[in-house]
């Protein structure tokens, strides 16, 4: 069908005469560089119709009438066969099938229904609209001119690609109708039902069957057309409506982003080779007398174009309007307008011979609005460096310039949400000093956006030399087309278009991009630069005075720059004219074939092939992982030659698989295979383009396959398919994830993945099939609607846990787990996952590391800001049963820290309920050390709160912050034995809650908490130690109260209960004052020690008990038992307290009660006793010597005896401190102090590792008799547990393989052994020229008898591997690979070896680029970043995907990239042996030296000067360690902190203060010479060795 083009404003005009003005045009679609076109973007309004950025968008497909096509006639005939009947909107055609016949509903929403046969004789053609199917027949084809089976067979294709499609008269009721059912996901949603009931076992029906031979299974079917339910892979019409002029539109929904968008805007979205496997018609347009004049031709040719426009026969505006088709802008979509340059600044008429009043092309329109100083500023200071933080033409500006012609509704939602019209710009000169942004080509072109169709906005105002908008058309167009500007428009091109956007030449144009923050998400717009080598100038207006010489000379630079510029021109198929010329009937064979489609079609009843039971055993089977390494090039090979003599018997098929291959070149280039002169050459002499060297091998045997020159030995699709090329992963993968791609909703998507990977498919799979599939699924995990969905997500995510790699859950079941986490309300799925069980699976799949700085902190979130309460008690008893396991530094600063700085910020009971068993569980010591001092420390800061002049807010806050402190001591208490008590919060006048009363300016609520939190001790403590420690401490309180002069002045109710002691709990509160401090007390000390006690401590008892008769006619009653009053008070003024927590359901007590959990075995018997308060206590009158000795003893055996308590560099809780990560919100204050030091080696230790938990540690050093040795420490104790003795040379690095369990260590030879035994794995060497018989031994892994691991029989190798390393044949330094899972080791000749340390094989070696130097450079160092962010750009170095950096003994250093091993990068680093290099930021390198600095580069700026200098100390950086922004280094006996936040001075140096380390216990310095570091983060510590075999624990 032909369709013929209208102009936007005509397509705009006829959807809104078509849907009655209801429907929202966005913009047209357009294929040529002019506003002409048949699709347009559309949307629905919303409740006020007007337009709204989160409604959906739709596609509307203009097709033109004709009567003689088939797609007319079909859609004719099936209104015909449909009567309107009672419907309003005048519309047939809703239709659905039931069971084995077909039930077709004729109108919308009316009852009547028509029962036809399902026979295939009707020739039915099959529709359906919410997952159900209608059937089309007695169809009268004998009004057509083709006969009867080619119409079939036509009607047939239409049914398959527009299965779906609802077909009736156009209205908008029909088209909202069709958008709400799209919407809603229910118009495929049978189909994924029914393949639940199939992978669950049950009768599942006819639709399952027939999807799974769509996808492929049990094989793909090329002989037959799909029938009445869709293919995934197909675009999805959701309806053909007939409009009152006969013409059909089509409706489709608008897909975010299209291939081409992919390849041209953000080709990063193929992130692996496996992402690469998926004219008017109306007379009275005044649009055609706008652009009559252009002479663009419909073809997009780049050669002809550029050709015509450099001799002088296309104008500057069509070739720029070219240039802007090129690069995807499209006319009407404001945010990617076609763009055009300012010329002019509209100060003076255009006059090509005075300079003043044009435009500076060589620069960018931002660069002069901005000017050269702001943008340098920017770009320096910027994290990311740019210069350009916007589109040269942003959505802003674009409406703002066609402000007068567009809608109030789109300036609203576009420009301001308050429309007011005095300001924007009233003219021309005004406007372009306004906007940083480029010009569009209505001003040159379009006069009637001066006028104004908007009350109170002025029409635009055009400058003072030109008549009327229309003459200033004429003239600005002139303007562009004017010899001064031809001679400079090249270079506006190049900083629009061309080579200006990136490198060096982006920076000196001051034109760098800010890149995106997800270049690995797909987008639809974006910069294209279409040039990577300079425009050339226009030769018509340089031909003048120029020799023959000259012309010749810029021929040859035109015909360059066309040439380099052939990929613009992509072919993808043959010439048109050329293929009808070669095109003829089909052959006998295919019409034999078609017919016999068209009379029996292939039903699942009679399919051959197709099994006659499938159930999710068959499907597991279909899906199953293959034995490594079946697929490989020679299988490709075989199947290459195999396809050769096969033969297609359709020409229009071998077209689209020449096509397919071009396009699958273009996937892996990145730029299209043929363009025009390539193909011609191709087809007349058979050469291929140059561009297929650049193919991978396997990709290239395809290519070659599909775009073979005789059509008929190209290969089938079902050959493809059936390749070697989609190996089992991919298809694996794609029948899991192809029901996902229907029209559902997202419950049954769920339900469909979720019992798939519960009956084994992601195992069956395996991981990288299950990675591709990961991206589809957990987005319906993570809101879901039900507790049944929530089941099913729970489900979803624990299978792709257990089946991923852990650099894949880290990368996409991490961030889903924390969207869980963040939401609000009750979630069941949130619950779920705060289960100890999921977390265990975690820390076993990825270790603690990832989930204590991406999970930990939002479970402890879910603890304050009204949390609720399922989740508050399931994340309070994760906390409280994983607080052991962790360790105690972990649990203190992770923990801990963070619970007590959400004091008085809304924490819940279940936060204070953490920390009281935590403490309970954890033991007396760890109370006492831990969490007692911070408590005192919340009290003091709060209490000094108090007497300053501080504002109400914080004040409240204080008192807040005071009550939660409280009540956490109060809980704490029932642990501590009484001797512990009154040591830690009695003696020295140090009791807490009698401190809190002391202070007249704090709330009653607080006194009443301290109150409880006081009796709470002295009943712990018993009647003779509260008389003999509290009362005295007392005294100054009761002579306060008994003297104030509100006693006096009080009048109580004398009516009033002589039960008072008890207030009820829901009544008001009876303490009013501070003098009611009294009732809280005295009433509950004279019951806990006796009246006779109580009076002998106060001496003005007397007063007091007057008080309490006359205020509140209390006297003394002994009732056998203590005064409640306080504890009762309690709950009914603390913020978040409702009626105590002690009666209620608490799930944190019931499951730690043994209730639903299972208590770690790692817990012992201890812990599980410390639940509980402890009811035998020390005798209180034990002496002095025997509590020492006992305690002493007692430190001992207490794990994590040695570590400190932070409370001495807290601050205490920050009032307007965040909650978030650890890293941002808690900073750590380096007090370069040595908590614990122990003997490690005998002689120097060299390395450090610590595990993820931060509790196991491994050190290498020098052993007896100079031999290496590596020992495992358990920090707990602080004691050697395991190690490993089989080198016989210095041990010069370690290094942990994941979480495997296994360990490398290198003393010129690689020793790969198990942590746990000790015993010797597999041993890796180099080949060295001295030693052939070293060589020949060891070039493989070596495999040691087990028994014998300790013995190793090897060669021995000098001294020390720096001293003889020299002849490349010794490993130097180690780096684990953890994103490619792999081992690189660099040598002493400057080469690096890949080691698969799982396979035990060596891999590729690869040798760095020759370096000047007296002396041979060894790999000091590595490091290496598995990125997809980090770009090229900015004349920097070229930094890919995934990169390696190595350091040399030379000072230089080099940047690999990972794929491909061709150094990125090489430069002199430092003026000495580098001696560490650390990634702490994807394009951020750090190194240091032995020339005394550190050094910070930048990977993205030219790397000839650092980007920071670290200076100040006075010897030999040996090492440093990273964490988060500050940077520890040790040089000799002193260490250095620094931050990479920090700003430098105006030399990019900052200055490092070295100072000594000194002893915690004697304050002494250290004078050991520091080897290495390693830091602790969520420990808060760090570990230093030194040279004479010392591991200090530092903090």
């Amino acid at each position: 069908m032909e369709e013929k083009e209208a102009c936007f404003e005509c397509l705009q005009r006829r959807i809104e005469s078509d849907f009655s003005e209801q429907l929202v045009f966005s913009y047209g679609v357009s294929d040529s560089p002019l506003p002409f076109g048949s699709s347009a973007v559309v949307q629905m309004p919303n409740s006020s119709g007007e337009p709204s950025a989160a409604a959906s968008q739709f596609v509307l497909v203009y097709l033109p009438s004709d009567e003689q096509d088939c797609l007319s006639k079909y859609v004719d005939e099936y209104i015909n066969e449909n009567p309107v009947g009672s419907n309003k909107s005048g519309s047939a055609g809703l239709l659905s099938s039931e069971g084995n016949g077909v039930e077709m509903k004729t109108n919308v929403g009316s009852d009547k229904t028509t029962n036809v046969s399902d026979s295939l004789l009707n020739k039915s053609s099959s529709l359906s609209n919410g997952g159900k199917k209608a059937s089309v027949g007695g169809m009268g084809y004998e009004n057509g001119s083709c006969d009867h089976f080619s119409w079939f067979s036509y009607s047939r294709k239409i049914t398959a690609l527009a299965s779906i499609a609802y077909v009736g008269v156009c209205s908008y009721s029909i088209f909202e109708e069709l958008a709400s059912s799209f919407l809603s996901g229910n118009l495929e949603d049978h189909i994924l039902c029914s393949l639940n009931l199939l992978i669950q076992g049950k009768a599942s029906g006819r639709d399952s069957l027939n999807f799974l031979r769509l996808v492929g299974i049990p094989s793909f079917d090329e002989n037959s057309i799909p029938g009445c339910l869709r293919h995934p892979n197909i675009a999805p019409i959701l309806g053909l409506l007939k409009t009152s002029n006969h013409d059909i539109n089509l409706v489709l929904p608008k897909t975010p982003y299209t291939l081409e968008n992919v390849l041209h805007y953000s080709p990063n979205a193929l992130m692996s080779e496996w992402h690469i496997r998926v004219n008017c018609c109306m007379g009275c347009c005044s649009s055609r007398d706008l652009y009559a004049g252009l002479k663009l031709s419909p073809s997009l040719d780049w050669h002809s174009q550029f050709n015509r426009w450099w001799r002088g026969e296309l104008s500057n505006f069509d070739y720029l309007l070219f240039l802007n088709r090129l690069a995807g802008r499209r006319w009407g979509d404001h945010t990617f307008h076609p763009v055009m340059p300012w010329v002019i600044d509209f100060s003076t008429k255009p006059d090509e011979n005075s300079d003043s009043g044009w435009r500076d092309l060589s620069k960018s329109k931002w660069r002069l609005a901005k000017g050269d100083e702001q943008l340098d500023f920017t770009y320096s200071t910027s994290e990311v460096p740019h210069h350009v933080s916007d589109e040269c033409l942003s959505e802003l500006a674009v409406c703002s310039y066609k402000a007068r012609r567009l809608p109030l509704s789109v300036l609203r939602m576009a420009v301001r949400s308050v429309y007011e019209p005095n300001e924007y710009p009233s003219t021309m000169q005004r406007l372009y000093q306004w906007t940083p942004d480029e010009c569009i080509p209505e001003f040159y072109s379009d006069p009637r956006l001066f006028y104004s169709q908007h009350s109170g906005m002025t029409d635009l105002a055009v400058p003072s030399w030109a008549d009327s908008p229309e003459e200033f058309i004429k003239l600005h167009c002139a303007a562009l087309e004017s010899n001064r500007v031809s001679c400079h428009i090249h270079h506006w091109i190049d900083i629009t278009f061309g080579y200006k956007m990136s490198g060096r030449a982006a920076i000196d144009a001051k034109n760098v991009m800010l890149s995106s923050s997800e270049p690995t998400k797909p987008r639809s717009v974006g910069r294209r630069q279409l040039f990577t080598q300079p425009h050339p100038a226009r030769r018509g207006v340089t031909l003048q005075n120029h020799d023959n010489a000259s012309c010749l000379e810029e021929l040859e630079e035109a015909s360059a720059f066309s040439e380099h510029a052939r990929h613009l021109s992509p072919c993808y198929n043959y010439d048109k004219e050329e293929f009808l010329k070669q095109r003829s009937s089909p052959g006998e064979f295919c019409l034999n074939n078609l017919n016999r489609s068209a009379l029996n079609p292939p039903y699942i009843g009679n399919y051959h092939g197709f099994p006659s039971a499938v159930d999710s055993n068959y499907l597991l089977e279909r899906i199953a992982e293959e034995d490594e390494g079946s697929i490989g090039y020679q299988e490709l090979f075989l199947w290459r030659q195999k396809t050769s003599y096969s033969r297609l018997f359709s020409k229009d098929a071998a077209a689209d698989i020449f096509s397919l291959g071009c396009l699958l070149a273009e996937l892996y280039l990145r730029r299209p295979l043929f363009d025009s002169t390539s193909l011609a050459m191709y087809l007349d002499s058979g050469v291929l383009p140059g561009l297929m060297l650049e193919l991978p091998p396997h990709a290239k045997l395809l290519v070659e396959a599909c775009i073979e020159k005789e059509w008929k030995r190209r290969p089938s699709a079902k050959s493809l398919l059936d390749s070697p090329y989609f190996p089992q992963t991919v298809k694996s993968a794609y029948l899991f994830t192809a029901p996902l791609q229907l029209i559902a909703n997202d419950g049954s998507k769920l339900c469909y993945a979720a019992n798939f990977v519960k009956r084994g498919a992601l195992k069956a799979m395996g991981t990288l099939a299950a990675e591709m599939c990961v991206s589809y699924c957990l987005p319906l995990a993570v809101s879901p609607s039900s507790d049944k969905e929530a089941e099913w997500a729970y489900i979803l995510l624990k299978e792709f846990i257990k089946c991923l790699t852990p650099q894949a859950v880290k990368k996409y079941v991490l961030p889903s787990i924390q969207k869980i986490l963040q939401a609000t309300g009750y979630s069941h799925l949130k619950v779920s996952l705060l289960q100890d069980t999921f977390v265990q699976e975690i820390w076993n799949r990825i270790g603690k590391q990832s989930y204590l700085e991406m999970i930990h902190p939002l479970v402890i979130s879910n603890l304050y800001t009204s949390p609720h309460k399922s989740s508050a008690g399931a994340a309070s008893v994760l906390l409280i049963c994983s607080s052991e396991e962790l360790g105690v530094p972990i649990t203190v600063n992770q923990t801990i820290l963070p619970l007590i700085h959400c004091f008085g910020k809304g924490l819940c009971p279940d936060g204070i309920d953490v920390l009281v068993r935590t403490g309970g569980l954890l033991g007396e010591f760890f109370v006492v050390r831990q969490i007692l001092p911070l408590l005192k420390n919340v009290a003091c800061s709060c209490v000094n709160t108090s007497y300053m002049n501080k504002p109400e807010p914080v004040q409240s806050w204080s008192a807040l912050v005071l009550i939660d402190c409280l009540m956490t001591l109060d809980g704490l208490v029932a642990f501590l034995p009484r001797e512990v008590v009154v040591k830690e919060l009695i003696e020295g006048q140090s009791c807490l809650p009698v401190m809190v009363l002391m202070q007249k300016c704090l709330e009653i609520s607080v006194h009443q908490v301290a109150s409880s939190t006081l009796m709470a001790i002295c009943q712990r403590i018993g009647p003779e130690l509260t008389v003999l420690h509290v009362l005295p401490q007392l005294k100054e309180l009761f002579d306060e109260l008994a003297f104030s002069p509100e006693r006096s002045s009080s009048s109580g109710s004398v009516g009033r209960s002589l039960k008072i002691s008890r207030p009820k709990v829901d009544g008001e509160s009876p303490v009013a004052s501070r003098m009611d401090i009294v009732l809280l007390l005295y009433p509950s000390f004279a019951s806990l020690l006796g009246i006779e006690k109580l009076r002998q401590g106060c001496a003005t008892w007397l007063l007091l008990e007057q008080f309490l008769l006359r205020s509140h006619n209390w006297k003394w009653e002994y009732t056998g038992e203590l005064s409640r009053s306080s504890t009762e008070y309690i709950t009914a003024k603390r913020p978040g307290l409702i009626k105590g927590s002690a009666s209620e359901y608490s799930p944190a007590k019931m499951l730690l009660n043994g209730v639903g959990w299972s208590i770690p075995q790692s817990q012992g018997s201890r812990s599980a006793k410390n639940l509980m308060p402890q009811k035998r206590f020390t005798n209180i009158q034990q002496s002095a010597v025997e509590r020492h000795e006992t305690t002493s003893s007692f430190l001992k055996t207490e794990p994590w005896f040695w570590f400190p308590s932070p409370a001495a560099s807290w601050d205490g809780p920050d009032f307007l401190g965040r909650f978030g990560g650890p890293k941002d919100e808690f900073p750590w204050k380096i007090r370069a102090s040595v908590v614990s030091s122990i003997r490690a080696h005998h002689g120097a230790l060299r390395s450090l590792a610590v595990c993820q938990d931060e509790s196991t540690v491994f050190t290498a050093g020098i052993g007896p008799g100079f031999k290496g040795t590596v020992q495992k420490w358990d920090l707990t104790r602080i004691n050697c547990v395991s190690g490993y003795h089989g080198h016989e040379e210095v041990v010069n690095d370690i290094c942990i393989l994941s979480l495997s369990g296994r360990m490398a260590s290198c003393d010129g030879t690689i020793h790969v052994w198990n942590s746990q035994t000790g015993k010797l794995i597999s041993l890796f060497s180099e080949p060295s020229l001295d030693s052939p018989h070293l060589s020949s031994s060891l070039s493989s892994p070596l495999k040691v008898n087990t028994e014998h691991s300790d013995m190793l029989n090897s060669n021995t190798l000098s001294s020390g591997v720096l001293t003889s390393a020299l002849d490349g044949s010794l490993y130097t330094c180690m780096h684990y690979l953890e994103f490619a899972e792999m081992l690189v080791a660099g040598t002493g000749n400057g080469s690096l070896r890949f080691i698969d340390v799982s396979r035990g094989q060596k891999l590729h070696l690869w040798k760095g680029e020759f370096i000047e130097s007296p002396f041979p450079s060894i790999v000091s160092a590595i490091s290496s970043r598995g990125s997809d962010k980090l770009q090229a750009g900015g004349g920097g170095a070229f930094a890919s995907p995934s990169w390696i950096a190595t350091g040399l003994s030379s000072g230089h250093c080099k940047v690999f990239d990972f794929r491909s091993g061709n150094v990125i990068s090489s430069w002199r680093a430092h003026d000495g042996y580098v001696t560490k290099l650390a990634t702490p930021e994807e394009h951020l390198l750090i190194s240091s030296s032995h020339d005394k600095t550190l050094r910070i580069w930048d990977l993205r700026r030219k790397l000839s000067s650092p980007l920071t200098v670290f200076k100040g100390h006075t010897d030999a950086v040996s090492g440093f360690s990273i964490w988060g922004q500050d940077v520890i280094s040790i040089s000799k006996n002193k260490i250095g902190l620094s931050s990479l936040s920090k700003f430098t001075d105006e030399d990019g140096q900052q200055r490092i203060t070295p100072q000594k380390l000194y002893m915690a216990d004697n304050g002494s310095r250290n004078v050991s010479v520091l080897s290495s570091i390693c830091i602790l983060p969520f420990s808060r510590l760090f570990l230093v060795g030194t040279e004479d075999g010392y591991m200090r624990i530092c903090c």
